[in-house]
């Protein structure tokens, strides 16, 4: 199994950046981690995919984020992280970090991702 603990959540004006991060920890979390993602919740909204890696390094993004933001991973492949650029008040939102052992798992399938952190707000003020 892996735990999934997100951080860098806080509030920015319009325009501004910031970066999330998520430290996956426990016993094989390489293999229950081949694929990693962001997805984000805002209230009253259904959770919906951000962006998401593969253990190749493969990336998708929404379209609503492309060329603003970034998905990574370290090395060890045991943190990811999110650069958010240009943020816009409709980015405000609960953000999680999720895993799955699966590879190219789609952002669409929201609930078949099985690992998920607790979230971290993030809010854009215009």
């Amino acid at each position: 199994q892996v735990q999934l603990e997100e951080s860098g959540g806080g509030s920015v004006q319009a325009g501004g950046s910031l970066r999330l991060s998520c430290t996956a920890s426990g016993e094989n979390y390489l293999y229950y981690s081949r694929s990693m993602a962001w997805f984000r919740q805002a209230p009253g909204k259904e959770r919906e995919g951000v962006a998401s890696i593969d253990s190749l390094r493969r990336t998708t993004y929404a379209e609503s984020v492309k060329g603003r933001f970034t998905i990574s991973q370290d090395n060890a492949r045991n943190t990811l992280y999110l650069q958010m650029n240009s943020l816009k008040p409709g980015d405000t939102a609960v953000y999680y970090c999720a895993a799955d052992s699966g590879i190219g798992l789609p952002l669409s399938f929201v609930r078949d991702w099985r690992y998920w952190g607790q979230g971290t707000q993030v809010t854009v003020s215009s």
